[in-house]
């Protein structure tokens, strides 16, 4: 692909749901799968049709429901998969199936027992079924991350020739540092005769905290698409996380990347995929935690208010916040206590403030956090 497009690709109802205790009913994926589509993915991993009748039921709803995005469904290298994967499409518009197997040498010899050659003829063999249903297929080597490049370019050489349409380099533990992975696809990129006629993707774990700074890395050495999830859920530590890389390439237009995501649905499909699931997300969540837009520090407070982005490179309403939040706690400062009073409807006065400013300590030594309720009794007080 000669674009400098980043297609989202949207495994939340299928490495999401993966995490033990999230498990959705075709209901509720059905819901998600709306919500995906407003929010712009270009691509829906519905579920993994042969692992059970419901996930085979949602692929096929999901499929006769959305109109814009691809579905994709999710197979082994095994011949039956694929056939239950492709049975599951019929309905879709759009279909793609996703089908691979494990090439690094410990899933070579460990996991498959089987050696490298048997691993690329099983790899041509699933592409060349799964074309026979569908145009779109799309191949992954699952753990690239932990695999030498040049055999992974021949298995890679050899699903190309066989006709997959997007080839997933996933680092499926989460082990690579973001400059090996970005030159893991750059090698793939400059040594795979006609994979420019390709879309390279990238599928990062965060066992390391590095999926969503890999993703970026991948798309910087040539990915086209990266696999992401909602909130970053996902198997052990989670996956990459959608909101994080869209709002980084949105940040760095230097990079020349961009989605068609529309930003300001992420913290409402944020609280859907949330609560449908029962995930909560941590308060400190970059993009979408309760905590991304707040401030409680006296400092930050203070130029928050004098100017949004001394502390913020985010508007809160790109992302679908209302406003920015000054929490008052026992480190705030003057200017954030004068500030929550005015949106309160108190101007007070510099010597009002000061004498305040002390009782308000006081109350925020006993308490995590001062409420407006807490500020109105001062006020009262002072006046009585």
């Amino acid at each position: 692909m000669n674009t400098n497009q980043i297609q989202i690709f949207d495994t939340t109802l299928r490495d999401g749901e993966q995490v033990p205790g999230c498990k959705l009913d075709t209901k509720q994926k059905l819901v998600i799968a709306r919500q995906l589509e407003l929010l712009g993915v270009d691509v829906i991993e519905a579920g993994f049709p042969i692992s059970s009748p419901g996930d085979f039921q949602s692929v096929r709803e999901i499929g006769s429901t959305v109109t814009e995005p691809i579905v994709c469904a999710l197979s082994r290298a095994v011949f039956k998969d694929i056939e239950v994967a492709a049975d599951s499409l019929k309905t879709a518009k759009r279909p793609r199936i996703h089908t691979g197997i494990g090439t690094s040498d410990s899933h070579i010899q460990h996991k498959l027992r089987t050696t490298p050659e048997k691993i690329i003829e099983r790899a041509v063999a699933a592409v060349k079924h799964a074309k026979s249903f569908v145009e779109d297929v799309e191949f992954y080597a699952e753990d690239a991350g932990r695999t030498g490049n040049e055999f992974l370019a021949r298995v890679i050489q050899a699903v190309v020739d066989a006709g997959a349409t997007v080839l997933n380099i996933p680092d499926t533990t989460g082990y690579c540092l973001p400059d090996e992975y970005q030159a893991k696809i750059a090698f793939l990129r400059d040594n795979v005769n006609g994979i420019h006629k390709c879309t390279i993707s990238t599928h990062c774990h965060n066992d390391l905290g590095l999926a969503t700074a890999n993703s970026i890395a991948g798309a910087m050495g040539g990915a086209r698409q990266i696999e992401c999830t909602i909130n970053g859920i996902g198997e052990r530590a989670g996956n990459t996380a959608l909101e994080e890389v869209v709002m980084i390439m949105r940040q760095h237009e230097h990079l020349g990347l961009y989605t068609n995501i529309n930003s300001k649905l992420l913290l409402e499909t944020s609280h859907l995929v949330s609560e449908s699931m029962g995930m909560v997300v941590q308060p400190n969540k970059a993009i979408v935690g309760d905590n991304a837009f707040a401030h409680s520090s006296g400092i930050h407070q203070d130029g928050v208010i004098k100017r949004r982005d001394t502390y913020e490179i985010i508007d809160p309403a790109e992302v679908g916040v209302d406003e920015s939040r000054i929490v008052l706690t026992a480190r705030s400062g003057r200017a954030a206590l004068a500030y929550r009073f005015k949106n309160l409807g108190h101007n007070v006065t510099k010597v009002q403030l000061d004498n305040l400013y002390q009782e308000f300590l006081q109350v925020a030594d006993r308490k995590k956090e001062v409420e407006d309720a807490d500020l109105e009794e001062m006020i009262s007080a002072s006046a009585a």
